[in-house]
């Protein structure tokens, strides 16, 4: 997390390859691409592909999965109630007091 805007975060993430499928039922979350390609798997409809400068919302509710061909650098804006892995908790899965540490 590099920022906080009102009740909005602002983290910035390195990720690579897939990611996990997950929603967050009561956030929007914006992915803003800032070097590399960003792949949104969305359940239901078509991926969205991103490249550098590009940015997208993933509307509450739906079914998402970043997958980062082969890395991409983002920045994202969410709520400060928005877990990372949403309603799913893997292996991966950072609780936001744990994103929050320096």
């Amino acid at each position: 997390m590099v920022g906080r805007v009102n009740d909005q975060y602002v983290k910035v993430a390195r990720l690579s390859g897939e990611f996990v499928w997950h929603a967050h039922d009561d956030e929007d979350e914006m992915f803003l691409v800032v070097a590399g390609r960003l792949r949104l798997q969305l359940e239901g409809r078509e991926d969205v592909v991103l490249a550098a400068g590009e940015f997208f919302v993933v509307p509450k509710g739906v079914r998402h999965n970043p997958v980062a061909e082969p890395e991409a650098h983002v920045v994202l804006i969410e709520t400060v109630t928005t877990a990372h892995t949403g309603d799913v908790v893997v292996p991966r899965t950072v609780s936001i007091d744990q994103q929050l540490s320096p």
